[in-house]
C-alpha cells in the first residue's frame, strides 16, 4: 500500500501553542505535543521509543491521527520502528533538532501544573462524556461504546534539578504508585475502571549537571552519566518525595476536572448490571389482581427514576453498593460472609428505609415479600443489594398503586 499523500498536510500552516517551562519549552499543535530543552534532559520513562535511561533534547507525544495519516499500512499494528520513522519525519518537517524519546497517544489535550521546582504535564485521552438522563440524573456514556472506549492520562514530570539515574528511577516508581493509588481511591464503577489507563505513560526528566554542558568537558570526559556531579545529596529526599506525590495527585484531579468526569448513581447501577428495565420486570412479576400494561410500566419507570433522584435514597443506594463491595472483598475484619451471622441485617435495614422513604409503612409489606421471593434480577444480586433494591422497587410499586 503506497504512503498517503501528505503534500497538503505538510504545506499548510499548523498553528501551535508554546508554553515556557522552567527547564524547556512545551509546543503543541494538532499533530503533536513535545517539550524541547536544548540543554538536555536526563530521563527515565516507559515511552515506546526510549532506552529507559536517555539523554535527549525532546520529549515527544504524537497523536494517533497524525500517525495513522502517515503510515504505510494502518491495517497492521504500529511497531517501534515505524513510530520512529514517523517521529523522525515529523522532526524534519518541523525543523526540530536533537535526540528524543517518543510516544503515540490517542489525543493530545493537556494540562500543565508547576509546583516550584516540579512541573507535571498531563496528556489526556478521553472518550467519555456525562449525559443528561432524567431530571438531575446523569450517566457517563461514550459514542464509541464502552467496549471500544478508553480514558488515559499520560504524565511527563519535569524536575528543575540535576538528579542521578538511580534517583530518577526511584522517583519514577513513587509517581507510578501514587497515580495508581489515586485512581484506586476513587472507587470508580467497574465498567469505567476497566477502560482506564490501559495505554497511559510516564516520563520523568531532570536537568544535566551544568558542567556537562561545557564542550571542553564533553571532549575530555564524555557524557558518562555514572560519574556526573548530581544534586541527590542536596535535597531532603523524604520531603521531595512527598511533594512529587502531591503534584501527581493534584494534576490527576485537575485532569479529571478538565474532562468533567464525575460519577453518579446510574453509573454504579450500570456497573452492577442493574438496569431500569430489570427493576420494572421485578415490579411487574409480583402484581396481584392487576393487569400488566405498558402504561403501568411507563409509570413505574418514572417513579423509579424520581425515587433514585431523591438525594436521601441516592445516598442509601451508594452506601449499599459500597457495603456490598467491602463485605464481598473481605475488607471488614470482623465480618466473614462464609460464617452464619446471627442478627446481621443491615441489608434489610437499608431496604426497609428506602421503601418507607418512598411510600411509608405500607411499602414495608411489599418489601418483605420481594426480599423473600427475590424475583428476576434480585435473585442474582448479593445479599445487601438484593434487599436494597427490593426496598426500592417495593416502595415505587406501593407509591404507584396508591395513586
Amino acid at each position: 500500500m503506497s504512503k498517503k499523500s501528505k503534500s497538503n498536510k505538510n504545506n499548510k500552516k499548523i498553528q501551535s501553542i508554546k508554553n515556557k517551562l522552567v527547564n524547556g519549552e512545551l509546543i503543541k499543535n494538532e499533530d503533536a505535543l513535545y517539550i524541547n530543552n536544548p540543554d538536555y534532559f536526563l530521563t527515565f520513562s516507559d515511552l515506546e521509543i526510549s532506552d529507559g535511561i536517555d539523554i535527549i533534547e525532546n520529549i515527544m507525544v504524537l497523536s494517533d491521527n497524525y500517525i495513522s495519516f502517515n503510515r504505510e499500512n494502518d491495517d497492521e499494528p504500529l511497531n517501534d520502528v515505524e513510530l520512529m520513522e514517523i517521529t523522525e519525519e515529523y522532526k524534519d518537517n518541523n525543523e526540530i533538532d536533537g535526540g528524543y524519546i517518543a510516544q503515540s497517544f490517542d489525543k493530545i489535550d493537556f494540562i500543565s501544573n508547576t509546583y516550584e521546582d516540579i512541573t507535571v504535564i498531563t496528556v489526556i485521552s478521553n472518550d467519555l462524556e456525562v449525559q443528561d438522563f432524567y431530571n438531575e440524573l446523569k450517566v457517563v456514556n461514550s459514542w464509541k461504546g464502552f467496549e471500544n472506549a478508553k480514558v488515559d492520562f499520560g504524565q511527563i514530570i519535569l524536575l528543575n534539578h540535576a538528579f542521578s539515574p538511580k534517583l530518577l528511577i526511584q522517583l519514577y516508581k513513587v509517581a507510578t504508585k501514587q497515580k495508581a493509588k489515586f485512581f484506586e481511591s476513587l472507587h470508580l464503577p467497574a465498567h469505567i475502571n476497566h477502560i482506564l489507563n490501559n495505554d497511559d505513560f510516564l516520563a520523568i526528566a531532570s536537568n544535566l549537571p551544568e558542567e556537562t554542558l561545557d564542550q571542553d568537558y564533553i571532549m575530555e570526559i564524555g557524557l558518562d552519566i555514572t560519574n556526573m556531579e548530581y544534586e541527590d545529596d542536596d535535597i531532603d529526599l523524604d520531603e521531595f518525595i512527598e511533594r512529587i506525590e502531591d503534584a501527581v495527585v493534584i494534576s490527576c484531579e485537575d485532569a479529571l476536572e478538565k474532562i468533567d468526569l464525575n460519577i453518579g448513581i446510574l453509573d454504579y447501577l450500570v456497573s452492577e448490571g442493574i438496569q431500569i428495565g430489570d427493576m420494572i420486570e421485578v415490579g411487574m412479576s409480583l402484581l396481584e389482581n392487576m393487569e400488566e400494561t405498558d402504561e403501568l410500566k411507563e409509570r413505574l419507570e418514572k417513579q423509579l427514576l424520581k425515587s433514585i433522584s431523591d438525594k436521601n435514597i441516592n445516598v442509601l443506594l451508594i452506601a449499599a453498593i459500597r457495603l456490598e463491595e467491602d463485605l464481598q472483598k473481605g475488607r471488614v475484619r470482623e465480618i466473614n460472609l462464609n460464617e452464619k451471622l446471627v442478627h446481621f441485617y443491615p441489608d434489610e435495614l437499608i431496604g426497609a428505609t428506602i421503601a418507607n422513604q418512598i411510600a411509608g409503612t405500607k411499602a414495608l409489606l411489599n418489601f418483605r415479600r420481594y426480599a423473600k421471593e427475590k424475583p428476576g434480577i434480585l435473585y442474582g444480586l448479593g445479599p445487601v443489594l438484593s434487599n436494597t433494591f427490593a426496598g426500592l422497587i417495593a416502595g415505587c410499586m406501593t407509591k404507584l398503586l396508591e395513586e
